[in-house]
């Protein structure tokens, strides 16, 4: 396997990963294809990650802007975070999300958020800070990984690309 920023070449493949990545997710609206090319769009992807395998995309991995409200800058967010249902619970997921951080905190970012399972997302470090509130979902499962000390205080909105819908 090998994880590369993608291509124009990758995008009908991205597209197709993510439909099935989310298509029996319990807490999915499907929805999740159109966010990426919302934020492709809008040039809002700052970094996007592709796994593939013998010649073909197995995961992606999208990290966009976020904004706090405290004006902290250099925070991103993630997701959606996909892979093909068939290589699930292979690490491809964990691979991605490892080298997306690597990267994003090469690049100066000072800390990463998301929303997701927090048993599975606590083994990269991400925790919940009641301090940090992310509106329209339960605290618990809004986490955040700060690359250094320093650990902002506010509301976190995502790029309007994540309210995409088709």
């Amino acid at each position: 396997m090998i994880i590369r920023n993608e291509t124009n070449a990758d995008i009908t493949a991205i597209n197709e990963v993510t439909i099935a990545a989310f298509k029996n997710h319990p807490v999915s609206r499907q929805t999740e294809q159109y966010i990426i090319n919302a934020l492709r769009e809008a040039r809002a992807l700052t970094l996007s990650l592709v796994s593939e395998i013998d010649g073909k995309v197995a995961g992606h991995i999208a990290f966009s802007p976020v904004t706090i409200s405290d004006g902290s800058p250099d925070w991103y967010g993630i997701g959606p975070v996909s892979v093909r249902p068939e290589l699930q619970r292979q690490g491809i997921g964990e691979a991605l999300m490892r080298e997306g951080l690597s990267l994003m905190k090469a690049r100066g970012g000072q800390g990463c958020a998301l929303a997701g399972d927090p048993d599975y997302y606590k083994r990269f470090g991400f925790r919940n800070i009641p301090a940090l509130i992310y509106e329209g979902i339960p605290q618990e499962f809004f986490l955040v990984l700060p690359f250094n000390e320093k650990v902002p205080e506010g509301h976190v909105v995502f790029h309007k690309g994540f309210q995409a819908s088709y």
